[in-house]
């Protein structure tokens, strides 16, 4: 096969549709229908099961599930990435990932109540693995097959490509399990598990033409056979010069404080919805399709936007409206005869700058990025910042509720971390962003 020139359409194409390919998971295991199932199959006994013989509360054993398997990438990627750059054989550690993902997603087939806890709990554990672990590898391409002018619309395409496919597959899983009969189907729990093979075969299936497109060993590196003792090494020199790039250093630092703010916003905001304000299920899956279809088209508005003001003011842009957000979440009244058009107008507007906010980080990130053929190694650090927040985030989260006995609080505490954000990202020195 001939090797796509760098900044190739079709290159491109190739790679932001891995998005299209594992999106699913995020929106169909990790959103919508997973925890929904989930909570059906184990609410009996007041949602308490057993698990490695302890007893954990439903909801917490999944929280810890989730979290251990954010804690678990977090403490690999770094030392797999810098071995994937020192050996060039990056594409095959995203393979390995996206194989890991898909196929424990499939295996949640198996998990058909309390008597199989064991496996929703496990392959739940690994399934988010290869879906966070495959991203790190996946990201870490985005200088090498788009030029700096170019990333802000490739990272873009990539986040729309993502919300496009994930929204198509759950809308057919949904009339699936709303409407099983359609199907021919008489067992309740059957539609959710078909769902669950259906992302694992989409994930899996989708990911060959990125795959076969994607270069492996761009730099045609020739490593050693102590490739884990170099691979350290490697990490360590990629660590070293990190600490000397004081923009790199500030960015991360201010990706890390508004991070925890956007991903405990998306993993959480249903429970909020539901719990807080009250609003029922087949209304939560309407607010989250909504998010997922306006993301898409925030993703490439403020890319278009970056290409007039730049990535940092646009970054700063979308930060403000995000703490517009949270306090209109926070002051939003489940009792008020318009309760579910707020909701809405909420969830429309996270839409729009989810996918800006997100798909804004990853390109300022890799043109922030020194000449290096080191981009796994430097990416890992990106995830790391934002597995870390994940895990503040939620728990800040829970422990403010839990204290003050309102979610509402924690929403307020969330829109702190964004003004921190922004605040930070106001001491980055000026610099041009279109180009190295």
């Amino acid at each position: 096969m001939a090797t796509l020139e760098k900044g190739s359409k079709k290159l491109i194409n190739a790679w932001a549709f891995y998005d299209w390919a594992n999106s699913v998971y995020s929106l169909v295991i990790a959103t919508a229908v997973f925890p929904i199932y989930y909570e059906s199959i184990t609410s009996e006994n007041d949602g308490i099961v057993n698990f490695l013989g302890t007893t954990f509360h439903n909801s917490t054993l999944l929280s810890y599930s989730l979290s251990f398997s954010f804690l678990i990438v977090a403490l690999i990627s770094p030392i797999l990435s810098a071995i994937a750059d020192y050996t060039g054989n990056k594409k095959r550690f995203m393979q390995f990932f996206c194989y890991l993902g898909s196929l424990s997603v499939m295996s949640l087939f198996f998990f058909t109540g309390k008597e199989t806890l064991w496996i929703g709990i496990v392959f739940t554990i690994l399934a988010s693995i290869g879906f966070w672990g495959s991203f790190v590898f996946y990201n870490s391409y985005l200088p090498e097959i788009a030029y700096p002018e170019q990333q802000d619309r490739v990272s873009a395409k990539g986040f729309m490509y993502g919300y496009t496919g994930s929204v198509l597959l759950l809308a057919f899983n949904l009339v699936m399990v709303m409407k099983p009969e359609l199907f021919g189907i008489e067992d309740p729990k059957l539609p959710a598990r078909i769902s669950f093979l259906m992302v694992g075969i989409w994930w899996m299936g989708f990911a060959q033409i990125t795959f076969y497109h994607l270069p492996n060993n761009v730099y045609h590196k020739k490593p050693e056979k102590d490739f884990i003792f170099k691979g350290f090494k490697e990490l360590n020199e990629v660590f070293k010069a990190l600490k000397n790039q004081i923009n790199l250093k500030l960015f991360l630092s201010a990706f890390f404080f508004y991070s925890v703010g956007v991903q405990t916003i998306i993993l959480l905001l249903g429970i909020y919805v539901k719990k807080e304000l009250e609003i029922e299920t087949s209304k939560l899956i309407i607010i989250i399709l909504l998010i997922q279809i306006v993301a898409i088209l925030g993703a490439f508005l403020f890319s278009r936007i970056s290409e007039k003001i730049g990535n940092i003011r646009t970054l700063k842009l979308t930060i403000a409206i995000w703490c517009i957000i949270c306090f209109a979440i926070f002051l939003i009244n489940s009792k008020s005869e318009s309760i579910d058009l707020q909701v809405y107008a909420i969830g429309a507007s996270i839409g729009m700058v989810l996918g800006a906010i997100q798909s804004i980080s990853r390109s300022t990130y890799s043109k922030l990025l020194p000449e290096t053929e080191d981009h796994a190694t430097y990416f890992s650090f990106y995830d790391v910042t934002e597995k870390v927040a994940i895990v503040l985030g939620t728990f800040i989260f829970g422990l403010v509720g839990a204290i003050s006995d309102s979610l509402r609080n924690s929403i307020f505490i969330l829109a702190l971390f964004f003004l921190l954000g922004y605040i930070v990202l106001g001491f980055m020195k000026k610099r041009e962003l279109t180009s190295k």
